[in-house]
C-alpha cells in the first residue's frame, strides 16, 4: 500500500490532465519501484473513471489478478478481465526492464530508489464522443517522455530522455498504435464503464458553501470560501471585488476527496480589515441550477440581530404578562363590588323582614 500511495503522489508532479465540466475520463497509472532489499522492483496499476477508482493491479498479490475496486464494474465480462490481467502481467516484467535501463541514461550507479512511472487516457465530451488521449512516462517523479497526439512525436523533458525518443520514434508503429488505442478501444471501454456506473458516475450533487473570515497574528484578513459534498470534481469558486474577478489574488487548493465519494475545495483571498462587505465569492457547479453567490456575514451582526429578536420577545411577553395581570385585577375588583352589593342586599332584606313581623 505504501507504494502505492508513492505512486499516485509521484504521478500528481506530471502534468496531469484537466476534466472539463460535462466531460469523463479514463486514466491508467502504472508505477514500478525499486529499493534496496527488495528482489525485484514492485510494480502497481491503478485505473479510474474520472475521479472513482474501479481497478487495481499489485504485484507482490497472491492472485496476481486485476481486482475491482468499485461493485458496478464487476457487471464486465470475464474476458474483460482476462485481458486486464494480462496487460498488467506484461507491464510488470516490462516496467523491471525499463528500471535496468533508464537509471543508465542518468548515470544513475546500479540499486538505489527509483520509479518509473505511465499516465495514460483518453477524454469524451458529455455525449460520449473523443475529446482528447495522453500518454505521459516519469522517471523518479519528474516528466521523462509525452506523446503529441497531433503531431505523434515523442516530446522528451530533458536530454536523459533523448536515447528512448530516438528509439521510440525509430519505429512509428508504437506512436499509431496509441493513436488507434486513445481515439477508439479507450473510448468505447469508458463508454461502456459510464453506462454500467451510471448511477454513481453521471450524478449531480451540489456543494454546501460558506465563507469564514480570519485574521492573522500582523493584523491580514482572509476570507475563505468553502464548499464540501460535491460530485462530480470539477467546480468553480471565484472571489468578486464589487463585481470584479480577484484571480490574481486568490490562494486555490487542488480539489480533495472528502472520503465519503463526495469532494471539497476553498479559496481565500487577503484584504484589509473594513472591506470585508466589498467581496463575494461566486460558486459553480454541476449539481447548482445557478450559481451561489456568498458573502461573509459578519458575527457582530448576527449577535444584534439576535439580541434585537431577545428584546422584541421581552416586550411582547411584558405586554402579555401586563395585559393578564389587568385583567386579574379588574376580575377581582368587580367579585369585590359585588360582593359588598350582595350583602347590603341581605342586610336590608333582614330589616324588612323584621319590621313586617314585629
Amino acid at each position: 500500500m505504501g507504494f502505492l500511495v508513492l505512486s499516485l503522489l509521484l504521478l500528481g508532479t506530471l502534468v496531469l490532465t484537466e476534466i472539463r465540466a460535462g466531460s469523463h475520463s479514463l486514466k491508467y497509472f502504472y508505477t514500478a519501484a525499486s529499493q534496496p532489499g527488495l528482489a525485484e522492483p514492485k510494480f502497481t496499476a491503478v485505473v479510474y473513471v474520472d475521479d472513482q477508482q474501479v481497478l487495481s493491479f499489485d504485484s507482490d498479490s497472491r492472485s496476481q489478478n486485476m481486482e475491482a475496486r468499485t461493485p458496478w464494474i464487476e457487471q464486465e465480462m470475464s474476458d474483460y478481465w482476462e485481458l486486464e490481467t494480462r496487460f498488467s502481467r506484461e507491464a510488470t516484467l516490462r516496467y523491471r526492464m525499463c528500471l535496468q535501463k533508464v537509471p543508465v541514461y542518468y548515470n544513475h550507479s546500479e540499486g538505489g530508489v527509483h520509479t518509473y512511472q505511465r499516465q495514460s487516457g483518453c477524454e469524451v465530451f458529455s455525449n460520449g464522443s473523443f475529446s482528447r488521449g495522453f500518454v505521459q512516462y516519469g522517471f523518479d517523479g519528474r516528466d521523462y517522455l509525452t506523446l503529441d497526439t497531433g503531431t505523434l512525436r515523442w516530446i522528451a523533458a530533458d536530454v536523459g530522455a533523448l536515447n528512448n525518443k530516438r528509439k521510440w520514434e525509430a519505429n512509428q508503429g508504437i506512436a499509431e498504435y496509441w493513436k488507434i488505442y486513445l481515439e477508439e478501444e479507450c473510448v468505447h471501454t469508458l463508454q461502456r464503464h459510464l453506462e454500467n456506473g451510471k448511477e454513481r458516475l453521471l450524478r449531480a450533487d451540489p456543494p454546501s458553501a460558506r465563507v469564514t473570515r480570519h485574521t492573522s497574528s500582523d493584523g491580514e484578513v482572509t476570507l475563505k470560501c468553502r464548499a464540501q459534498d460535491f460530485y462530480p470534481a470539477e467546480i468553480s469558486l471565484v472571489w468578486l471585488r464589487e463585481g470584479e474577478e480577484q484571480l490574481q489574488d486568490t490562494e486555490f487548493i487542488e480539489t480533495r476527496p472528502a472520503g465519503d465519494g463526495t469532494f471539497q475545495k476553498w479559496a481565500a483571498v487577503e484584504m484589509l480589515s473594513g472591506s470585508e462587505h466589498k467581496y463575494t465569492c461566486r460558486v459553480q457547479h454541476e449539481g447548482l441550477p445557478e450559481p451561489l453567490f456568498l458573502k461573509w456575514e459578519s458575527q457582530f451582526s448576527s449577535i444584534g440581530l439576535s439580541a434585537g429578536v431577545i428584546t422584541i420577545l421581552l416586550l411582547l411577553a411584558a405586554v402579555i404578562i401586563g395585559v393578564v395581570v389587568w385583567r386579574k385585577n379588574t376580575s377581582d375588583s368587580k367579585r369585590g363590588s359585588y360582593t359588598a352589593t350582595a350583602s347590603n342586599d341581605s342586610a336590608q332584606g333582614s330589616d324588612v323582614s323584621f319590621t313586617a313581623r314585629t
